[in-house]
Protein backbone atom coordinates (compact mmCIF):
# COMPACT_ATOMS: atom_id res chain seq x y z
CA UNK A 1 0.00 0.00 0.00
CA UNK A 2 3.07 2.24 0.03
CA UNK A 3 3.37 4.44 -3.00
CA UNK A 4 6.75 4.67 -4.71
CA UNK A 5 8.45 7.95 -5.56
CA UNK A 6 7.95 7.04 -9.21
CA UNK A 7 4.23 6.63 -8.62
CA UNK A 8 4.01 10.03 -6.91
CA UNK A 9 5.91 11.70 -9.72
CA UNK A 10 3.71 9.98 -12.30
CA UNK A 11 0.51 11.12 -10.62
CA UNK A 12 1.87 14.64 -10.06
CA UNK A 13 2.63 14.83 -13.77
CA UNK A 14 -0.85 13.58 -14.52
CA UNK A 15 -2.28 16.63 -12.72
CA UNK A 16 -1.01 18.91 -15.45
CA UNK A 17 -2.31 16.57 -18.14
CA UNK A 18 -5.75 16.25 -16.57
CA UNK A 19 -6.04 19.98 -15.82
CA UNK A 20 -5.21 20.61 -19.46
CA UNK A 21 -7.92 18.22 -20.55
CA UNK A 22 -10.42 19.88 -18.22
CA UNK A 23 -9.61 23.38 -19.42
CA UNK A 24 -9.69 22.20 -23.02
CA UNK A 25 -13.09 20.62 -22.49
CA UNK A 26 -14.44 23.79 -20.89
CA UNK A 27 -13.07 25.90 -23.74
CA UNK A 28 -14.61 23.56 -26.31
CA UNK A 29 -17.98 23.74 -24.61
CA UNK A 30 -17.78 27.51 -24.33
CA UNK A 31 -17.03 27.80 -28.05
CA UNK A 32 -19.94 25.58 -28.95
CA UNK A 33 -17.89 22.49 -29.81
CA UNK A 34 -19.84 20.17 -32.04
CA UNK A 35 -20.13 17.25 -29.67
CA UNK A 36 -23.25 15.10 -29.53
CA UNK A 37 -22.93 14.93 -25.73
CA UNK A 38 -21.37 18.05 -24.16
CA UNK A 39 -20.95 16.34 -20.78
CA UNK A 40 -19.04 13.49 -22.39
CA UNK A 41 -16.70 16.12 -23.81
CA UNK A 42 -16.18 17.65 -20.37
CA UNK A 43 -15.75 14.22 -18.78
CA UNK A 44 -12.58 13.65 -20.82
CA UNK A 45 -10.74 15.18 -17.85
CA UNK A 46 -11.81 12.12 -15.85
CA UNK A 47 -11.25 9.47 -18.50
CA UNK A 48 -7.60 10.44 -18.85
CA UNK A 49 -7.05 8.50 -15.61
CA UNK A 50 -10.18 6.37 -15.20
CA UNK A 51 -10.10 4.91 -18.70
CA UNK A 52 -12.27 5.43 -21.75
CA UNK A 53 -15.79 6.39 -20.63
CA UNK A 54 -14.79 5.61 -17.03
CA UNK A 55 -14.26 1.86 -17.60
CA UNK A 56 -11.05 1.82 -15.45
CA UNK A 57 -7.41 2.22 -16.36
CA UNK A 58 -5.19 -0.81 -16.97
CA UNK A 59 -2.64 0.18 -14.30
CA UNK A 60 -4.69 -1.27 -11.44
CA UNK A 61 -4.80 1.99 -9.48
CA UNK A 62 -7.62 4.11 -10.90
CA UNK A 63 -11.03 2.45 -10.43
CA UNK A 64 -13.98 2.09 -12.76
CA UNK A 65 -16.51 4.87 -12.28
CA UNK A 66 -18.94 4.02 -15.09
CA UNK A 67 -22.24 2.71 -13.77
CA UNK A 68 -21.64 3.56 -10.11
CA UNK A 69 -24.72 4.97 -8.30
CA UNK A 70 -25.00 8.69 -9.00
CA UNK A 71 -25.36 9.70 -5.35
CA UNK A 72 -22.23 7.71 -4.48
CA UNK A 73 -20.21 9.39 -7.22
CA UNK A 74 -21.52 12.81 -6.23
CA UNK A 75 -20.57 12.24 -2.59
CA UNK A 76 -17.05 11.15 -3.56
CA UNK A 77 -16.56 14.11 -5.89
CA UNK A 78 -17.59 16.51 -3.13
CA UNK A 79 -15.36 14.70 -0.63
CA UNK A 80 -12.32 15.15 -2.89
CA UNK A 81 -13.18 18.76 -3.66
CA UNK A 82 -13.80 19.70 -0.01
CA UNK A 83 -10.80 17.85 1.42
CA UNK A 84 -12.64 15.09 3.26
CA UNK A 85 -11.03 12.58 0.91
CA UNK A 86 -7.41 13.41 0.20
CA UNK A 87 -5.80 12.90 -3.19
CA UNK A 88 -4.02 15.89 -4.70
CA UNK A 89 -4.79 15.09 -8.34
CA UNK A 90 -8.53 14.92 -7.72
CA UNK A 91 -8.55 17.95 -5.44
CA UNK A 92 -6.81 20.13 -8.01
CA UNK A 93 -9.29 19.09 -10.67
CA UNK A 94 -12.41 19.59 -8.59
CA UNK A 95 -11.67 22.69 -6.48
CA UNK A 96 -13.21 25.16 -8.97
CA UNK A 97 -16.34 23.11 -9.70
CA UNK A 98 -19.80 23.81 -8.29
CA UNK A 99 -22.17 21.31 -6.70
CA UNK A 100 -24.39 21.53 -9.78
CA UNK A 101 -21.49 20.67 -12.08
CA UNK A 102 -20.53 17.70 -9.86
CA UNK A 103 -24.13 16.44 -9.91
CA UNK A 104 -24.13 16.53 -13.69
CA UNK A 105 -20.77 14.77 -13.85
CA UNK A 106 -21.92 12.07 -11.43
CA UNK A 107 -25.16 11.54 -13.36
CA UNK A 108 -23.22 11.24 -16.62
CA UNK A 109 -20.99 8.41 -15.39
CA UNK A 110 -23.79 6.69 -13.47
CA UNK A 111 -25.79 6.38 -16.69
CA UNK A 112 -23.02 4.56 -18.59
CA UNK A 113 -23.94 0.88 -18.91
CA UNK A 114 -20.74 -0.59 -20.31
CA UNK A 115 -19.38 -4.14 -20.42
CA UNK A 116 -16.78 -5.22 -17.89
CA UNK A 117 -13.46 -6.80 -18.76
CA UNK A 118 -12.96 -10.42 -17.64
CA UNK A 119 -11.42 -10.64 -14.15
CA UNK A 120 -7.85 -11.70 -13.51
CA UNK A 121 -7.27 -15.07 -11.82
CA UNK A 122 -7.09 -14.95 -8.03
CA UNK A 123 -3.54 -14.78 -6.67
CA UNK A 124 -4.13 -16.51 -3.35
CA UNK A 125 -4.36 -20.06 -2.04
CA UNK A 126 -7.59 -21.94 -1.38
CA UNK A 127 -7.67 -21.25 2.37
CA UNK A 128 -7.29 -17.50 1.85
CA UNK A 129 -10.06 -17.43 -0.75
CA UNK A 130 -12.33 -19.48 1.51
CA UNK A 131 -11.84 -16.89 4.27
CA UNK A 132 -12.77 -14.14 1.83
CA UNK A 133 -15.95 -15.95 0.77
CA UNK A 134 -16.93 -16.27 4.42
CA UNK A 135 -16.45 -12.55 5.03
CA UNK A 136 -18.39 -11.64 1.91
CA UNK A 137 -21.37 -13.91 2.52
CA UNK A 138 -21.50 -14.33 6.31
CA UNK A 139 -19.14 -11.84 7.94
CA UNK A 140 -17.36 -12.78 11.17
CA UNK A 141 -19.45 -12.48 14.36
CA UNK A 142 -16.36 -12.95 16.54
CA UNK A 143 -14.94 -9.71 15.13
CA UNK A 144 -18.37 -8.04 14.85
CA UNK A 145 -17.95 -7.91 11.10
CA UNK A 146 -21.12 -7.85 8.98
CA UNK A 147 -21.11 -9.61 5.63
CA UNK A 148 -20.02 -7.46 2.69
CA UNK A 149 -23.26 -8.50 0.97
CA UNK A 150 -25.30 -7.02 3.83
CA UNK A 151 -24.35 -3.52 2.63
CA UNK A 152 -23.24 -3.90 -0.98
CA UNK A 153 -26.12 -6.14 -2.05
CA UNK A 154 -26.50 -9.89 -2.57
CA UNK A 155 -24.73 -9.68 -5.94
CA UNK A 156 -22.15 -7.16 -4.62
CA UNK A 157 -23.11 -4.76 -7.43
CA UNK A 158 -24.09 -1.95 -5.06
CA UNK A 159 -27.39 -0.54 -3.85
CA UNK A 160 -29.18 2.65 -4.80
CA UNK A 161 -28.83 5.46 -4.07
CA UNK A 162 -25.27 5.52 -2.73
CA UNK A 163 -23.68 2.10 -2.05
CA UNK A 164 -21.05 1.20 -4.68
CA UNK A 165 -20.30 -2.12 -6.30
CA UNK A 166 -17.38 -4.18 -4.99
CA UNK A 167 -16.89 -5.97 -8.31
CA UNK A 168 -14.98 -4.95 -11.40
CA UNK A 169 -12.31 -3.19 -9.30
CA UNK A 170 -8.55 -3.89 -9.46
CA UNK A 171 -6.98 -5.83 -6.61
CA UNK A 172 -4.43 -3.09 -5.90
CA UNK A 173 -7.16 -0.46 -5.67
CA UNK A 174 -9.27 -2.54 -3.28
CA UNK A 175 -6.23 -3.30 -1.13
CA UNK A 176 -5.22 0.37 -1.02
CA UNK A 177 -8.69 1.64 -0.10
CA UNK A 178 -9.29 -0.89 2.67
CA UNK A 179 -5.84 -0.11 4.03
CA UNK A 180 -6.52 3.63 3.84
CA UNK A 181 -9.73 3.26 5.84
CA UNK A 182 -7.91 1.10 8.39
CA UNK A 183 -5.17 3.69 8.91
CA UNK A 184 -7.46 6.73 8.78
CA UNK A 185 -6.09 8.21 5.57
CA UNK A 186 -9.48 7.75 3.92
CA UNK A 187 -12.51 8.98 5.83
CA UNK A 188 -16.20 9.40 5.14
CA UNK A 189 -18.95 11.32 6.89
CA UNK A 190 -19.49 10.29 10.51
CA UNK A 191 -20.37 7.69 11.51
CA UNK A 192 -17.73 6.24 9.17
CA UNK A 193 -18.94 2.66 8.87
CA UNK A 194 -16.27 1.56 6.40
CA UNK A 195 -13.47 2.81 8.64
CA UNK A 196 -15.02 0.89 11.52
CA UNK A 197 -15.23 -2.29 9.44
CA UNK A 198 -11.68 -1.92 8.10
CA UNK A 199 -10.29 -1.56 11.63
CA UNK A 200 -12.02 -4.80 12.63
CA UNK A 201 -10.47 -6.68 9.72
CA UNK A 202 -7.20 -8.48 10.32
CA UNK A 203 -4.45 -7.38 7.88
CA UNK A 204 -4.61 -10.82 6.25
CA UNK A 205 -8.37 -10.38 5.73
CA UNK A 206 -7.77 -7.23 3.68
CA UNK A 207 -5.50 -9.14 1.32
CA UNK A 208 -7.94 -12.03 1.13
CA UNK A 209 -10.91 -9.82 0.29
CA UNK A 210 -8.98 -7.85 -2.31
CA UNK A 211 -7.79 -11.02 -4.05
CA UNK A 212 -11.21 -12.69 -4.05
CA UNK A 213 -13.28 -9.67 -5.07
CA UNK A 214 -10.96 -8.73 -7.94
CA UNK A 215 -11.22 -12.27 -9.33
CA UNK A 216 -15.03 -12.37 -9.48
CA UNK A 217 -16.87 -11.93 -12.78
CA UNK A 218 -19.36 -9.10 -12.85
CA UNK A 219 -22.92 -10.42 -13.25
CA UNK A 220 -25.12 -9.05 -15.98
CA UNK A 221 -26.92 -6.81 -15.65
CA UNK A 222 -24.39 -5.10 -13.39
CA UNK A 223 -26.74 -2.38 -12.15
CA UNK A 224 -27.05 -1.59 -8.46
CA UNK A 225 -29.96 -3.13 -6.57
CA UNK A 226 -32.94 -0.87 -5.91
CA UNK A 227 -32.87 -1.64 -2.19
CA UNK A 228 -31.59 -4.04 0.46
CA UNK A 229 -33.77 -6.80 1.90
CA UNK A 230 -33.10 -5.43 5.41
CA UNK A 231 -31.62 -2.37 7.08
CA UNK A 232 -27.89 -1.72 6.98
CA UNK A 233 -26.09 -3.50 9.84
CA UNK A 234 -24.20 -0.30 10.78
CA UNK A 235 -25.08 3.38 10.66
CA UNK A 236 -23.25 5.03 7.77
CA UNK A 237 -22.88 8.79 7.50
CA UNK A 238 -22.01 8.60 3.82
CA UNK A 239 -25.53 7.50 2.97
CA UNK A 240 -27.01 10.68 1.88
CA UNK A 241 -26.89 13.06 -0.51
CA UNK A 242 -29.64 12.80 -3.00
CA UNK A 243 -28.48 13.54 -6.49
CA UNK A 244 -31.34 16.01 -6.97
CA UNK A 245 -30.67 19.62 -5.94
Amino acid sequence: MLRTGWGRARRAGAVGCCVGLLLGAWAGAALGAAAADPMAQRARACTGCHGERGRAAPDGYYPRIAGKPAAYLYEQLRAFRDGRRRYALMTHLLEPLSDAYLRDLAAHFAALDLPHDPPQPAVADAAVLARARQLVAQGDPARQLPACAACHGPRLTGVQPAVPSLLGLPRDYLNAQLGAWRTGTRVARAPDCMAEIARRLAPADIGALSAWLAAQPVPMPASAAASLPRALPLRCGGEPAAIAP
